[in-house]
């Protein structure tokens, strides 16, 4: 009951502190141009707590996804018929004042993000796998990495000529070249090299395509009678073998799983510091085309007792090339499917800060400085409700010295809102469903042992999934 209480609070300033920061951004430098400001509240729906002074209104909403500051000279339908209480019009603000007013949200939580960053390096968090070494995880078939002989197991010693440590080195070695030429260590100790082509991602920045790096195979749940619940199988499992082969990434196990339907075989795992080995049969799944053994991996599976102090500016920089590659993703063709179905909702995310905070205070920072880059990117998004559709409001204004008209901005807004909410509803009956509080069938693809996406090495759908 205390710890409960106790992650409730911590999960709700930390959650809290995010959405406050990025209203008090825009609320600072509205006061500051002089602006008209009717409300500050955090959270949404009817209020827990309310205050008015100086003619505005604070409050804490009931609903705790997100907040607003009504600022009348930046809301379309206030323009023309807005009604203050001392009956005087509501003074025009000119459109290079209200672009830096819809940014500061967007550097209040970069702001944050830096502070919570530093406040990581000097008492560290734990790591995973990747963040220490650079083992290889999984390698496409597909890919020209395979063909060149690349496997997982394998370690990367260099990169065009400089060692590499973990596998950020490696992506930041990448990031500028169009072509890599990589020196590996097979397990067996041997020298090998390859020279591999990057594919653009985003703004000039290249990543290697067909590897990644290794990652837990850590069992977050298991479908209802599946073949791993028959076998002995528990959430916080984390599998080290399958067939006596050894598992460097959960995508590499589903890999080896589908090669093995029908057939009864070891899996070993690692519970509460011992090696256990239950038999397994992988069973055909019909809808997914291949063999299944019933588990959903956890995306956050680190290690305790091994801690890391990444500096501010690689964490950032880590978090943002996430979130490009998760949006660049949703807007090629060939991915935007693979893309969408790993988006997470309201409902995930305070989840996983409500396990992290339980786990790790250290691994709830990290959680919380994620977010705040993934606030501030995502805001800045050219769409009409968000921050980043009112930077595009005034800039048009700049250029064509004409106001949008008003009606059709409105119209606009309010069918990305309802598109918006609509959106946020899906995703959190989705996170639900996921997350095993309502009924779901043994084919749903996000608890099965990965998901498609997760077939690409390159798209990582969840942070920490490297």
């Amino acid at each position: 009951m205390l710890l409960a209480l106790y992650t409730l609070i911590v999960v709700m300033l930390l959650f809290g502190l995010t959405i406050f920061i990025h209203e008090l951004g825009h609320f600072l430098v509205a006061r500051h141009y002089g602006m008209k400001i009717d409300a500050f509240a955090i959270g949404f729906g009817p209020a827990i707590w309310s205050k008015k002074k100086d003619g505005v209104l604070y409050k804490v909403g009931i609903i705790p996804f997100g907040g607003y500051v009504a600022l009348p000279q930046m809301d379309p339908q206030a323009e023309e018929n807005y009604e203050s209480e001392d009956g005087k019009p509501l003074p025009d603000v000119a459109p290079w004042k209200k672009i830096p007013v819809a940014l500061a949200g967007a550097v209040g939580n970069m702001i944050l993000a830096f502070l919570v960053a530093w406040i990581i390096f000097f008492i560290g968090k734990p790591s995973q796998p990747s963040e220490r070494n650079t083992i290889v995880g999984f390698v496409m078939e597909e890919s020209e990495e395979f063909r060149q002989g690349i496997r997982p197991g394998h370690r990367i010693i260099t990169v065009n000529g400089s060692a590499v440590g973990n596998w950020q080195d490696i992506l930041v070695e990448a990031a500028l070249s169009e072509t890599v030429h990589f020196t590996i260590e097979r397990e067996d100790g041997t020298i090998f090299e390859a020279t591999i082509d990057t594919t653009d991602e985003y703004m000039g920045l290249r990543s290697v395509w067909g590897i990644a790096g290794i990652s837990y195979a850590e069992v977050l749940q298991l479908i209802p009678d599946s073949p791993a619940e028959r076998a002995g199988l528990k959430a916080g499992d984390r599998v080290l073998e399958i067939n006596e082969q050894p598992v460097y990434s959960p995508t590499h196990l589903s890999e080896l799983v589908s090669r093995l339907g029908g057939q009864t075989i070891p899996i070993t795992v690692r519970r509460d510091g011992e090696r256990l080995t239950f038999p397994v049969t992988p069973e055909h799944d019909d809808e997914m085309d291949r063999a299944m053994i019933g588990i959903r991996f956890n995306p956050w599976a680190v290690d305790y007792d091994e801690v890391i102090h990444p500096r501010p500016t690689e964490l950032i920089r880590e978090f943002s090339t996430l979130i490009f590659r998760v949006l660049g993703a949703l807007v090629t063709p060939a991915t935007s499917g693979m893309a969408a179905s790993a988006l997470a909702g309201p409902v995930f995310i305070l989840k996983s800060l409500w396990d992290m905070v339980q786990n790790s205070f250290a691994m709830a920072l990290w959680f919380t400085c994620l977010l705040n880059v993934n606030l501030a990117i995502l805001n800045l998004l050219p769409i009409p409700v968000l921050d980043g559709g009112h930077i595009v409001f005034s800039l048009w204004e700049v250029i064509t010295r004409r106001r949008i008209n008003a009606k059709f901005k409105t119209a606009l807004m309010t069918a990305c809102w309802f598109l918006l909410i609509f959106a946020m509803l899906y995703l959190s009956f989705r996170d639900v469903t996921r997350l095993g509080w309502v009924g779901r069938s043994s084919s749903d693809p996000a608890v099965e042992d990965v998901r498609d996406d997760e077939t690409d090495p390159e798209y990582e759908p969840e942070p920490g999934q490297n």
